[in-house]
């Protein structure tokens, strides 16, 4: 299977309309995360339907030319592609051909679907290797940085909340948005595994909080615990 199969076929479901939905929704205009970012207008459903359908076709230096293209769903189909090979394949390979190609995750939804499945997972199996999620958290690069918070995902679905707190820990000043979310979406999930280990993280950090973080990180809790949250008082 040739990368422009792949491209021509997922152009097939790509509308104005929803081209015009996506370049609003990933803030593509001047200064924003994805000015540079370009989109045809392709639903996420369409572009998994594409992936599921090709990845077992596609050699890995076909997929090159997916995960490095302009077009931001084609990237995404060759990264969601990648999800699936590396549940259905050589987890060493694909691990490894990730992290060499880690700059190809750079959109906060093409980390968030990604991730958690490929890096993620290795790096629960593989904790010697840890190391690369805290090198990520002190990149200057912001898609490593939520690459970092996001990969501990596997980890919490694992009930091992250990990597999120630590990465949490050094996210505290981080100055992004999209890390300040991030972060607070990873304790929110801590929170519904054990909602006393969120808590603990929460009062102890509260000064550092970013306000975004603590906003996701308690949207679980009952209203008057949140509000007791929000204004500081445990």
């Amino acid at each position: 299977m040739k990368a422009k199969e792949i491209i021509d076929e997922l152009k097939t479901y790509a509308s104005t309309e929803r081209k015009k939905i996506n370049e609003w929704f990933f803030k593509t205009g001047p200064g924003q995360y994805s000015e540079h970012d370009q989109f045809i207008g392709v639903r996420v459903p369409h572009t998994r339907t594409v992936a599921k359908k090709h990845f077992n076709d596609i050699a890995l230096v076909q997929l090159d030319q997916l995960i490095n293209h302009p077009i931001h769903e084609v990237r995404h189909c060759g990264l969601i592609m990648l999800v699936n090979k590396y549940q259905s394949g050589d987890k060493d390979q694909i691990f490894n051909y990730y992290l060499d190609n880690i700059h190809a995750a750079n959109n906060w939804d093409l980390v968030d679907t990604t991730i958690p499945h490929t890096i993620g997972d290795y790096l629960l199996n593989h904790q010697n290797k840890l190391s690369i999620l805290f090198n990520f958290a002190k990149s200057s690069n912001l898609w490593q940085r939520r690459i970092a918070i996001v990969a501990t995902y596997a980890f919490i679905k694992n009930n091992q909340f250990k990597p999120t707190l630590d990465i949490a820990k050094l996210l505290l000043n981080d100055s992004h948005d999209l890390i300040h979310k991030a972060t607070g979406w990873m304790l929110r999930e801590i929170y519904k595994k054990d909602n006393e280990v969120c808590k603990t993280f929460l009062r102890q950090n509260y000064a550092q909080l970013p306000r975004t973080t603590l906003r996701y990180a308690i949207e679980r809790m009952q209203e008057d615990e949140r509000l007791h949250y929000l204004s500081g008082e445990f």
